[in-house]
């Protein structure tokens, strides 16, 4: 079992931004019920894509499942834009296929 987590976290890790960018879009856009098209990296999660604060909870909870990563509360709570989750949820992979590749 343990080599099927070692493998997910090596192919994690080989995610591209822009593969973490569509995932991330889509969870985005079917959590708050938008179409893909309409959210863009700069959008904010509150005043551009009108979530409230249950939706950025949800959606951060969603991103550590899908991703497979924590998101300690504070970071959760600088997370204002889909840029910031992109950039952070990228950082995380990464960190997490080097370590669970030593």
């Amino acid at each position: 079992m343990e080599s099927v987590s070692i493998l997910g976290a090596f192919i994690m890790s080989q995610m591209t931004e822009e593969q973490v960018y569509e995932k991330l879009l889509n969870i985005v856009a079917t959590q708050l019920n938008k179409e893909s098209d309409e959210i863009k990296k700069e959008n904010t999660f509150i005043q551009d894509l009108d979530a409230d604060s249950l939706d950025v909870v949800e959606l951060v909870m969603q991103f550590e499942e899908e991703f497979d990563i924590p998101i300690a509360d504070e970071v959760a709570g600088e997370m204002s834009t889909v840029e910031d989750a992109l950039v952070y949820i990228k950082e995380a992979v990464n960190k997490k296929g080097k370590e669970k590749a030593s």
